[in-house]
């Protein structure tokens, strides 16, 4: 910040006496016509002498707000920080009855801003400089001038002053404020905490810490590019704090404190609220529901028209931690647990979340050296023609067996990788294993004719994801027609006109393209029309009752009408019984896959299965 070409310097001037006030005003204020005689003479009451210098043009401008009592300056220091707009340097006279004086003023300032230089300007000689230095510490920042003095000295003051508090608010800015954003950074905002808990401990109060991490911005920064995604972090700010002033009957802000330092950006897409004072802890929800509906609301970014959601988690003092570090930890917890729920949600710390953080993290752990250490290994579910009987494919699935840990269920471990980050290399390991395996059963001629392999958010936006697939393909010469990639139906419409350009990239090297789950998603038939798809999947849900649910039974006959007209294979997964196979057949469903068919074997299990059902050779 440069004070002499961005922003004024704020001061304040306090003066009992209206024609001191005037000449202070003709003196600081730039561009006055020194023309009245009446101005000049006060200018000699005031100085001692007359003078008709004018500051140079280069000079800081000031911004001055005049009181005319000790109480008025305080009042103007509260209202200053409330809006933001601190002034560097205030101007106190000594003796300003009937109130209090200004080195009542002077102590009062200091309690509610640390960092104004104060003058104390006086025509008697009755007040030690040192021992008022003393009353309202630090000396370094207390100055003190004797009536009558030069104009010279008041504007020099007041430059030099203001300079100086421009200086140190700038290196402030940059030790505790965002540059992107403009809002406080981590450390600030540990300290306000600080301060909260004192404040609750003396009072017996309560506060709360919110956490919020906005879903999907990884997606939406490596897709769009950071520009869009720099600026969609600057507009969240706005709307955060937005709806944190329309929230202010909801928590009391602290004593002589500052409501709008109460957010903060820690980094990347995280954001933090302190809630200090809450007259009821239950109404941190109504916060939180609050900023949640304020993102939800679409943003004109460039030229993208995006929706964000948000998770929230939320910790009180002194349920749920009693120092700055507990109480950051429980709502950063609580925050992943609301993100587990799925988009958008909000989530209490609870005590129990502590055990399962733990187990996650040992989880986590034990994942980033599952691939190094050989535990992973893939597990072959075939999927046949229900028209001729014969194996048309596989599906690759992951195992994982930890040496401390056993046999860890996919469910309990894909999401930490995808979380994580793991889920890319994780990821790619899978798609390599499977080709290379594919590949081997073609050479081995044991009727082979298709590998499925799931496709994970984290892999399917990567910009990179077609690329890798070539490559995997090149490496292990496995004919692009006989891999088919699994991508779920609300991975697609996430962002759907980027999906097109991925599919047709991925369409383009030869692969197949299946729809995963498909009618638990959100898909429009649009985009569904511009999908460069072969393949629909009926999720296992729509499965399980298809033999005496009316609605499943329509849902069903309805993909596979729709897909037939749309020149589309459709698969129906989770098949476990002859009667669910026998009905998909008389649906005229072209595959199943499920346990009635075959359980998930291993590679030497499957390939034998695939030998046992190969069609004799005419």
């Amino acid at each position: 910040m440069d004070c002499q070409t961005s922003q004024p310097i704020r001061i304040l001037v306090a003066d009992d006496e209206p024609t001191i006030l005037d000449s202070y005003r003709l003196v600081l204020e730039a561009g006055k016509q020194e023309t009245s005689t009446k101005i000049n003479d006060l200018k000699s009451k005031l100085f001692g002498r007359e003078s008709k210098q004018r500051p140079p043009a280069d000079e800081p401008v000031f911004e001055i707000v005049y009181t005319n009592s000790a109480e008025s300056a305080v009042q103007a220091v509260r209202e200053s920080r409330g809006l933001d707009k601190r002034f560097s340097v205030a101007f106190l006279d000594m003796r300003m009855p009937p109130g209090p004086d200004g080195a009542w003023a002077a102590a009062k300032i200091r309690e509610l801003d640390d960092r104004i230089d104060i003058v104390i300007s006086t025509a008697y000689s009755d007040i030690d400089p040192k021992e008022l230095s003393q009353r309202v510490p630090p000396a370094g920042k207390m100055f003190y001038v004797q009536k009558p003095f030069h104009p010279h000295e008041v504007r020099q003051l007041a430059v030099a002053l203001g300079q100086k508090w421009c200086a140190e608010n700038k290196i402030l800015r940059l030790a505790y404020y965002d540059n992107l954003t403009a809002l406080p950074n981590r450390a600030f905002f540990m300290t306000r905490i600080e301060q909260a808990i004192d404040f609750a401990k003396k009072n017996e109060r309560s506060l709360a810490v919110l956490f919020l991490d906005l879903d999907n911005f990884k997606r939406i920064n490596d897709t769009l590019g950071h520009n869009v995604g720099d600026e969609l972090l600057r507009t969240v700010a706005r709307r955060i704090a937005h709806s944190l002033r329309s929230s202010d009957a909801l928590s009391r802000p602290l004593p002589e404190e500052d409501t709008t330092r109460n957010l903060a950006r820690l980094g990347g897409d995280e954001f933090t609220v302190l809630l200090a004072d809450l007259q009821k802890p239950e109404d941190t929800l109504i916060v939180a529901n609050r900023i949640r509906e304020e993102l939800s609301n679409p943003m004109q970014l460039d030229t993208h028209k995006l929706t964000v959601t948000s998770s929230i988690g939320i910790s009180l003092f002194p349920r749920d931690g009693q120092d700055v570090v507990t109480l950051m930890k429980s709502a950063d917890m609580a925050m992943y647990f609301a993100k587990r729920k799925g988009r958008n949600n909000v989530q209490f710390f609870e005590g129990s979340m502590n055990e399962k953080a733990l187990l996650r993290m040992n989880l986590e752990n034990e994942l980033r050296h599952a691939i190094e250490r050989n535990e992973m290994s893939l597990h072959y579910q075939p999927q046949v023609d229900l028209a001729t009987g014969q194996i048309t494919g596989l599906e690759a699935l992951l195992r994982w067996q930890n040496f401390t840990l056993g046999n860890v269920p996919p469910l309990d471990f894909i999401h930490i990788a995808e979380d994580c980050g793991l889920i890319i290399p994780i990821g790619e390991w899978v798609l390599r294993t499977a080709c290379r395996q594919a590949k081997s059963w073609d050479n081995a001629d044991v009727g082979f004719q298709r590998i499925a392999v799931n496709v994970s958010v984290r892999q399917f936006t990567q910009t990179e994801f077609p690329d890798i697939v070539l490559q995997v393909l090149q490496e292990t010469k496995l004919d692009p027609s006989q891999l088919e990639l699994e991508i779920t139906e609300s991975i697609l419409m996430n962002n759907a006109d980027l999906a097109v350009e991925t599919l047709k990239k991925l369409k383009a090297i030869g692969v197949h393209l299946a729809i995963d789950d498909f009618g638990t998603g959100y898909s429009s038939l649009s985009y569904l029309k511009q999908f460069p798809i072969d393949r629909l999947k009926i999720d296992r849900s729509f499965i399980k009752a298809i033999t005496t649910d009316p609605d499943d039974q329509a849902i069903a006959g309805a993909v596979i009408s729709m897909a037939e007209s749309m020149k589309l294979q459709v698969t129906a997964e989770g098949v476990e019984t002859i009667e669910q196979l026998q009905f998909l057949k008389q649906g005229k469903c072209d595959e199943a896959q499920g346990f009635h068919i075959s359980r998930p074997m291993t590679a030497e299990d499957a390939e034998r299965f695939l030998l046992q059902l190969k069609p004799p050779k005419r």
